[in-house]
């Protein structure tokens, strides 16, 4: 039997788990091991313990005779996601403010301008990329390892993926980073902290109403569908009890803050 390795298991779950807070994955979808195993090129054994871990996280349900489905989520969760997040967050850009060499902040400086270019151009897959290098950057700059180890519990929950697709979120990004820098330039450790916590809550608030969205789409079609009526169509993603159509990605885990 193929040994499962720990970390195949948490890029299973962290795949998963992105997939269910952006709202790709709609609750009651069923979530099959050999799917998530062919979608992230590893066994069905890790991906299988995956779901098991996603269960315990109460993300996914077991249910006989169907498998493993997603389970409830609403905006309201993600926002109480968010918010704990924040809070961590925030602790690590005072901490950053305070600590942050001239060069930590020249590299922020240029990342910051790299997101501004990004954007202006419509490079939105390149705008997450160089999101979570800047926060990232923030963290190391922090200096604060144990604070870091609670932060990554935190962002297991928070999506690394799918914010260019949220309307107002570029924007959001280009504003909330602006006034974060002028923090740091400063080495302001409160304006800093209150600069992070905004941000984070401001990216859950973008994402919780996304959500809710396509959870008011599901539940029309839902209805439409018990109703009987025809020719109405959506998209598979937020049709409730369907199989799991997902692709491969090669995105590593990260225990930092994203927003």
């Amino acid at each position: 039997m193929e040994p499962s390795r720990p970390q195949l298991n948490e890029e299973a779950a962290i795949y998963i788990r992105n997939l269910i807070m952006a709202g790709e994955l709609r609750p009651g979808t069923v979530v099959r091991p050999e799917q998530i195993a062919q979608a992230t090129s590893m066994s069905a054994t890790p991906a299988r313990e995956a779901l098991q871990s996603l269960r315990v996280e109460g993300f996914l349900e077991l249910v006989p005779r169907r498998g493993f489905i997603v389970a409830r989520l609403t905006g309201d969760d993600i926002r109480d996601l968010f918010t704990a997040h924040a809070l961590i967050s925030g602790e690590v850009a005072a901490r950053a403010a305070s600590r942050i060499t001239t060069d930590q902040l020249n590299e922020l400086e240029a990342l910051h301008l790299e997101m501004l270019a990004a954007s202006k151009r419509g490079q939105l897959e390149a705008l997450e990329a160089k999101n979570h290098q800047f926060h990232r950057e923030i963290s190391l700059a922090s200096g604060s390892r144990k604070i870091l180890w609670v932060l990554g519990l935190t962002s297991r929950y928070i999506p690394r993926r799918f914010y260019s697709t949220i309307d107002g979120w570029p924007k959001a990004t280009q504003d909330d980073h602006s006034a974060l820098m002028d923090a740091l330039r400063e080495r302001d450790a409160e304006a800093a902290r209150a600069a992070m916590i905004e941000h984070i809550q401001h990216a859950g608030e973008l994402l919780a109403d996304h959500f809710d969205v396509l959870a008011s789409r599901a539940a029309l079609l839902e209805h439409n569908a018990e109703a009987g009526v025809n020719g109405i169509t959506g998209d598979s993603d937020i049709t409730s009890d369907t199989d799991i159509a997902v692709e491969s990605t090669d995105e590593p885990a990260a225990p930092t803050p994203v927003a």
